[in-house]
């Protein structure tokens, strides 16, 4: 799950860590009240949405004075944001966050984010802040440091904390200051499920203080469950409204670009499903792992998810069932597909528990459905049926 970078910044500062004085608005009229709890002359306006590259785009703004600051809010509320991460759609901007402009003396990059390879913590530093961080890592390699942190009650230890910031070449004072931070993102990660938090600049001042000043972090979707206070913080807005109801069913969906729906038992399963219909010459229109103990009415919403896409020209099923039975995802297909009146190719693959029964029923349907032997077979036949 994504946050905005108002309510990274909140955590930051719940944990200890230096970030400028800010308020967030969802309107224009609470601009006069909020902005009399900052004390600068000067203003940074940010579009608030999930989504890199709002600088380049017209998200971020400097404001020199109060007067222009109203004006530029007008303009930027409700404006369609499109960057290199939204897509052309955009994404309309509804709540933006003003704070008090920070005089820049250096921008520095440093990130810390779960390594699943090595079940360790990662911290990645840069001395090239503000800047997009693969690119950096693909023109040049030798200005990012990436050190491993084992799992452990109190965090990282001075020599390992004293790595990570090696990079930076701080003073002593400022590495006081960093240490703190990086026990600071070390605890977010721990005590609040966090995968990945983001600090890009974290910057140092004309006056020598080190802020963070923007923010980005991702939590773990599989944790929410015992983080209400961080689920309190989703915006649905920022989500695709597929998602969204896929996430009442408990169904793993991802809205792809292609056209041929993919229904699929298991996350592997359903990359390879991916993968082959690729190799055929097409894309897949979704990712769509309905898991292993789906109902009947779990599966016919998975269906009707898969047909809310206008782009599906056709449908692969690819069962293999295990603790999922074959008849029940088939009796599920047949309600789901009589209900909304299939008429898009529909190919589907049974393997494993009942999955003669799960024929039997697909065959006795009247449905005009596509029975495949293998994985290999379906791919064919859904891409052939969609030419």
């Amino acid at each position: 799950m994504n946050i905005h970078e108002h309510q990274a910044k909140e955590i930051l500062k719940e944990f200890g860590a230096p970030v400028s004085n800010g308020v967030v608005i969802f309107s224009i009229d609470e601009i006069d009240e909020k902005i009399n709890k900052l004390k600068s002359k000067e203003f940074v306006l940010k579009a608030q949405i999930h989504a890199g590259g709002r600088g380049k785009a017209g998200g971020v703004k400097l404001i020199k004075n109060r007067s222009d600051l109203k004006k530029e809010a007008e303009q930027m509320m409700g404006k369609l944001l499109v960057t290199h991460q939204t897509g052309p759609e955009g994404k309309k901007v509804k709540r933006l966050y003003i704070e008090e402009a920070s005089d820049i003396s250096k921008e520095f990059y440093l990130s810390c984010l779960i390594d699943r390879e090595t079940s360790k913590i990662a911290f990645i530093s840069s001395t090239e802040g503000g800047m997009d961080i693969e690119k950096v890592a693909s023109e040049n390699p030798d200005k990012i440091i990436t050190n491993k942190i084992e799992f452990k009650k109190n965090g990282p230890d001075e020599k390992e904390i004293e790595k990570i910031i090696s990079i930076f070449n701080f003073s002593p004072v400022q590495k006081k200051i960093s240490s703190k931070l990086i026990k600071s993102l070390y605890a977010i990660i721990t005590e609040k499920d966090a995968s990945l938090i983001e600090i890009n600049p974290l910057i140092i001042t004309k006056s020598d203080e080190l802020i963070c000043l923007d923010a980005k972090m991702n939590f773990d979707d599989n944790a929410i469950f015992r983080r209400p206070e961080i689920l309190q913080l989703r915006d649905l807005n920022e989500e695709d409204p597929t998602e969204i109801e896929a996430s009442k069913h408990d169904l793993a969906y991802i809205k792809l670009n292609g056209s041929i729906g993919c229904m699929v038992n298991g996350a592997g399963l359903a990359m390879a499903t991916m993968d082959i219909i690729k190799l055929y010459g097409k894309e897949p229109a979704n990712f769509l792992d309905v898991g292993g103990g789906a109902t009947k009415e779990k599966v016919a919403a998975a269906f009707k998810l898969i047909l809310s896409d206008k782009n599906v020209k056709g449908i692969l099923i690819n069962i293999f069932g295990g603790i999922m039975r074959c008849d029940v995802l088939a009796q599920g297909v047949v309600d789901a597909a009589k209900e909304i009146n299939l008429s898009v190719p529909l190919v589907v693959r049974l393997a494993g528990t009942n999955f003669k029964e799960g024929k039997e029923i697909l065959e006795k349907s009247n449905l005009k459905i596509l029975s495949a032997s293998d994985l290999n077979d379906a791919a064919k036949k859904i891409v052939e049926a969609i030419k």
